[in-house]
């Protein structure tokens, strides 16, 4: 049986940009939908489902780092950011709201689809898992985090947690007791395909630690191992 070739949206202003990216995405039997800026866009995402965004960040109207966080508010889909700026800032900025990965431009053809290819794969990966829910439920210091249903709870209280925190906290704990250095937490995470800024790390550790106060947790069985990285408390 042949399978459904995946859905993904294209935004950006740029028609050379637009039809670059379409075409070469197109050409690998993937099913292309495009918008040519940040409102149109949404409009799009909320009439039907994609598998990925491809999603310039200068956008005329609500631009790409917007339009990122309305996703993120509505699903977990996996976001491409495209841009011309190339400063780390950039990156860590789009990465923090939630993008997945960040192209710069000019790109070749191979790296976009290379990007392409694995973020669809970690996607995959991701909702097979929740699907089939192999490993069950983990537990470390009192939090049990059940990943097939993507809830954290420390006895009677849920931890609301956002997608990356969840993930960020579900890695520390298959590693209980073992320090993980921030480079092996943005890729083991998150799937980073590389490393630009490891301060993210820190500001979604401190966000995490405020989450589990609120719930009862005491935020110091998430350690800091000074000049290296975190560990949980077995």
């Amino acid at each position: 049986m042949t399978a459904t070739p995946a859905k993904i949206l294209v935004v950006d202003d740029e028609q050379s940009i637009l039809q670059f990216v379409s075409y070469n995405l197109r050409k690998e039997g993937y099913e292309v939908t495009i918008a040519e800026d940040g409102d149109q866009a949404l409009s799009l995402a909320e009439a039907g489902e994609f598998d990925l965004v491809v999603l310039d960040i200068m956008l005329p109207g609500t631009d790409g780092y917007e339009v990122c966080r309305k996703l993120r508010a509505s699903g977990d889909v996996p976001v491409l950011f495209l841009s011309a700026r190339d400063t780390e800032l950039d990156k860590v900025v789009g990465l923090e709201i939630g993008g997945d990965d960040y192209l710069s431009k000019p790109f070749g053809v191979r790296e976009l689809l290379a990007r392409v290819k694995a973020l669809l794969r970690r996607s995959a990966g991701r909702s097979t898992k929740e699907a089939t829910n192999e490993d069950g439920p983990i537990s470390a210091s009192g939090i049990l985090l059940d990943e097939g249903s993507h809830e954290a709870h420390f006895g009677e209280n849920e931890i609301d947690l956002t997608p990356r925190e969840f993930e960020l906290l579900a890695c520390l704990m298959h590693h209980a007791g073992k320090v993980l250095s921030r480079e092996q937490l943005l890729r083991q995470a998150w799937g980073w395909q590389y490393v630009v800024e490891t301060k993210t790390v820190d500001t979604h550790v401190k966000r995490l630690r405020d989450k589990l106060e609120k719930a009862g947790v005491d935020p110091a069985v998430i350690e800091t191992v000074r000049g290296y990285g975190y560990r949980i408390a077995e």
